[in-house]
């Protein structure tokens, strides 16, 4: 099977189509607040292939329903470590200070590159005031999209919420360009090959195999409770999606790896960016890859009459 058949996946790539921009431009201070979406939601957390119905992505709003995002400090130069703080306030006006744990932690933070080169996955800690703070150093100058992804304990809605802010790095910018399409990602030594095929508004079937040294790696350890984690980027807009896989440790049937799999569900057609997070010999580690998702199921998957 050809490359461009198995899933439509682009490891670790096809960045210009999420910067936007193919020249060279200079960042100077922070860029303005998140626009804010007018329609209603859509629940873009997924675990095990539940997601919402409703009409618009998560992440793309810096208030939803009675929650804002206020993005008090946050890194300036590229390469240099700073403190990246914030907090989220809550129907009263006042800074919310009880969160739900969720995957082990009251609140998980992505940043990411406006073209969607760098990622990173952080868990602040929150002081008495409701400040959520973490250091945080973003390597190259550019516009990056910052989203904080929380359940508000008491909340009658019950499931994650996902606010973004936007965050600039000084200086000269230049977007990268995306390498072949590949159905699979390189990272320290470790080969992940992705099988599936993502189509919008439905669940979908994704499995990540894991390898190293040609050999299929079986003692994958737990990220945040569970085998791994998935985040998917819209083309564009970054729209959000935070995915689990099917099972956890220790529920009896699940296995370490090498294979893991998850039920994503986009919202839209079009190309996403998906980042995997794993973790082997105690340190995590993430995974890139392009999937393009369509209106209806297609050809995709490993050589298995599909």
């Amino acid at each position: 099977m050809n490359v461009p058949a198995k899933l439509g996946i682009y490891g670790l790539g096809l960045v210009l189509a999420f910067g936007g921009a193919a020249g060279v431009g200079r960042l100077v201070g922070p860029l303005g607040p998140a626009d804010a979406a007018s329609a209603e939601r859509d629940d873009g957390h997924t675990a095990s292939g539940s997601a919402g119905t409703e009409s618009v992505p998560e992440g793309l709003q810096v208030s939803e329903g009675d929650y804002t995002l206020d993005l008090l400090t946050a890194p300036k130069e590229a390469g240099e470590e700073a403190k990246l703080s914030f907090r989220i306030t809550g129907p009263d006006g006042a800074p919310v200070t009880d969160f739900a744990v969720v995957h082990e932690q009251l609140m998980h933070v992505i940043v990411v590159g406006r073209d969607a080169d760098e990622y990173h996955h952080l868990h602040p800690e929150m002081d008495d005031d409701g400040v959520w703070s973490v250091p945080a150093e973003l390597d190259t100058p550019g516009p990056y999209r910052m989203f904080a992804d929380f359940v508000p304990e008491g909340d009658e809605r019950g499931d994650s919420r996902v606010l973004g802010a936007d965050i600039a790095i000084e200086g000269e910018y230049r977007p990268v360009r995306p390498p072949e399409p590949a159905a699979t990602a390189q990272i320290d030594g470790y080969v992940i090959d992705l099988d599936g095929q993502l189509t919008a508004g439905r669940p979908s079937e994704l499995t990540f195999t894991v390898t190293k040294d040609g050999e299929p790696v079986t003692d994958l350890q737990p990220v945040m409770g569970v085998y791994g984690h998935v985040v998917a980027l819209r083309d564009g807009d970054l729209a959000y999606t935070h995915v689990h896989p099917r099972g956890e440790p220790g529920d009896g049937t699940t296995k370490p790896g090498p294979d893991v799999t998850f039920a994503a569900q986009v919202p839209t057609p079009g190309t996403y960016r998906l980042y995997l997070d794993f973790r082997h010999d105690g340190k995590v580690r993430t995974a890139e890859f392009t999937a393009v998702a369509g209106d209806t199921g297609g050809t995709g998957g490993r050589e298995s009459g599909h």
